[in-house]
């Protein structure tokens, strides 16, 4: 019977260790991201969009907001699912009236990453610069058009907006353009091209919010 009553009390520590893990807030910080990893994770999560594999998307947003920007394990998986959830919405879709089905999507997303920002976020105004970029590439505007607008939400974000922030915006859409531009011929090496276009994009944000932490 002792014998029992302790597996029973190491097995109810060890969930409580394990929800405690889980569930326990963490000190998120969006600005704390490292470009290469981040590019990486990026690359993944554009082949698996276009390949529609959402579950896996999820799980590579979860690592996105678990290893760069710090945030717990259950708000990690909460802020996936309404990143997955917001593109499986918008995929469909095939004007900008449709789309707005994705704005509440996005608004609950942006809420959880305002978390880990250095200053209140407008997560309404976020969720409509993103869609809006969203429909613009899809109507195939130009990137140093729509660029600026993924500049605008990463200024909502990070509460910056400069140069670096404006050029992020740019290459990254330049590295849309270039994966739409192959389309279903699109190879390893062009995978490769587009994960170092978001490494450039990606270090020119982070001398941005470095630049901004050290005037904070």
């Amino acid at each position: 019977m002792n014998r029992q009553r302790a597996v029973i009390a190491m097995f109810l520590a060890a969930a409580v260790g394990v929800a405690a893990y889980v569930t326990v807030p963490r000190r998120a910080d969006l600005t704390a991201f490292e470009p290469g990893r981040t590019a990486w994770l990026e690359t993944l999560m554009w082949r698996h969009y276009y390949d529609q594999r959402f579950m896996v998307l999820a799980a590579d947003l979860y690592l996105l907001a678990r290893e760069q920007d710090g945030f717990s394990p259950l708000d990690s998986v909460r802020i996936a699912v309404a990143a997955a959830r917001a593109a499986k919405a918008f995929q469909p879709t095939t004007s900008r009236a449709e789309a707005q089905v994705a704005v509440p999507l996005l608004v609950d997303y942006f809420a959880m990453l305002a978390q880990g920002a250095p200053e209140p976020v407008d997560t309404v105004a976020a969720a409509h610069a993103e869609l809006d970029w969203w429909q613009a590439r899809r109507e195939r505007a130009k990137p140093d058009v729509y660029g600026f607008t993924i500049a605008q939400v990463a200024s909502l974000l990070y509460g910056v907006d400069d140069a670096d922030v404006r050029a992020f915006g740019v290459i990254r859409a330049q590295a849309m353009e270039f994966r739409d531009a192959r389309g279903n011929n699109i190879t390893e090496a062009d995978w490769a091209a587009i994960e170092q276009q978001l490494l450039a994009a990606y270090q020119h944000l982070k001398r941005a919010v470095s630049r901004r932490t050290k005037i904070g």
